[in-house]
């Protein structure tokens, strides 16, 4: 990228000549020797400068028809891939909370040249590009609840980047959500709100990009919800409460996922496709970089706020009356009554209508308040 800025040539090791050519306004040529380096520049054996190079990875036997069932869920899949809208699920184990997460990537989609480019530098610098150029699969990161702060947030000796930049432009799935150390969750407060984080150690003060779709998941209760629980809803309460109001307030999307019916498994597949689902979610995505293509930070509706997020989604009179008698039903906070008009713009434009109305309002309502009652 520095190469390009001062319109200089580039040379590299082969092997990472296919990544270097992403970059626009400069020549890459990659060698295998120095040999070949004084061959070329002596015109002996000119090497053809190099081709930006692509990693095919397939998303195929993901597809959201094999989940039996969870029309509900689906559905706020789709919205959560649309807007990049964070998602909890809240389940017993069993229901297909993991199942629904992971085929996520098979509904978004492709990451563009600079997405990729931006995605891979993280990635270089991790150490997990390989040789014959970049992926433009949107990455999926799924660390364990035992993952300590510098694994998810970043660390090291050379300050490298974590789970969430690893996750940067794509996904990431944290299943046993509230299972992870409290002060591991509380770290993802900041750079959800601003969508970068700050690594600083002794020697290095790094600053790293994360702009990721945070899907949780978790149980009801420590017990997995079942009906054998002899505390009930004060262990639902014990357990979730683990997760901070704070943090609750920041996903823009909850559901309950219900047991799957041992009749709905002899169902044939049922619903629409991955392929299907991701069409629509690729149109939706189409109208945001068009009303968001003058202005310079914004993206998807997610990245809304202030002005800007008023001007695009003021409801209609009927919508902007429900949500005000929400607001105060549900004692809904600043932040969750912004992230309910985000969500509510999203769905808008899932339908193609440019203007925000009653029933695109109660169904982002709808996602705000589960079992779990937080604002």
């Amino acid at each position: 990228m520095a190469a390009a800025e001062e319109s200089r040539t580039l040379l590299c090791p082969r092997a990472s000549g296919a990544e270097a050519a992403w970059v626009d306004g400069t020549q890459v040529i990659g060698a295998s020797t120095l040999a070949d380096v004084v061959r070329h520049y002596t015109g002996q054996a000119p090497i053809a400068p190099a081709q930006p190079g692509e990693v095919k990875q397939s998303t195929a036997g993901r597809d959201l028809r094999d989940v039996k069932g969870q029309e509900r869920a689906k559905r706020a899949l789709e919205i959560a891939a649309a807007g990049r809208h964070h998602l909890i699920m809240i389940g017993p184990p069993g229901s297909g909370k993991s199942m629904l997460a992971k085929r996520m990537p098979g509904i978004l989609p492709p990451l563009s040249a600079v997405e990729a480019l931006e995605t891979s530098m993280i990635h270089s610098l991790a150490g997990l590009i390989e040789e014959g150029g970049i992926n433009r699969t949107r990455p999926f990161c799924e660390p364990h609840h035992t993952a300590s702060m510098a694994a998810l947030v970043g660390g090291g000796r050379r300050a490298g980047p974590g789970q969430i930049s690893l996750a940067h432009n794509g996904v990431l799935f944290m299943d046993e959500f509230p299972e992870f150390a409290r002060t591991v969750l509380e770290t993802l407060r900041q750079p959800i709100e601003t969508g970068e984080v700050i690594v600083a150690r002794a020697n290095a003060h790094v600053r790293y990009p994360c702009r990721f779709l945070l899907i949780a998941a978790a149980n009801p209760c420590k017990c997995g919800g079942t009906e054998l629980c002899s505390r009930g809803p004060q262990c639902s309460a014990d357990y979730l409460g683990r997760i901070s109001g704070p943090l609750m307030d920041r996903f823009d999307l909850r559901i309950d996922v219900p047991s799957v019916q041992f009749a709905d498994l002899d169902l044939p597949p049922s619903g629409d496709s991955s392929a299907e689902v991701a069409q629509r979610v690729n149109a939706a995505r189409m109208r945001q970089r068009q009303r968001f293509e003058a202005l310079d930070g914004p993206s998807l509706n997610a990245d809304a706020e202030g002005e800007l997020l008023a001007d695009i989604a003021t409801p209609d009179d009927a919508g902007r009356t429900l949500l005000i008698q929400a607001a105060e039903s549900f004692g809904l906070s600043a932040r969750g009554y912004h992230r309910v008009l985000r969500v509510a713009r999203t769905i808008a434009d899932l339908d193609e209508d440019d203007i925000v109305r009653r029933q695109h309002i109660a169904e982002a309502l709808s996602y705000r308040q589960p079992a779990l009652q937080a604002a």
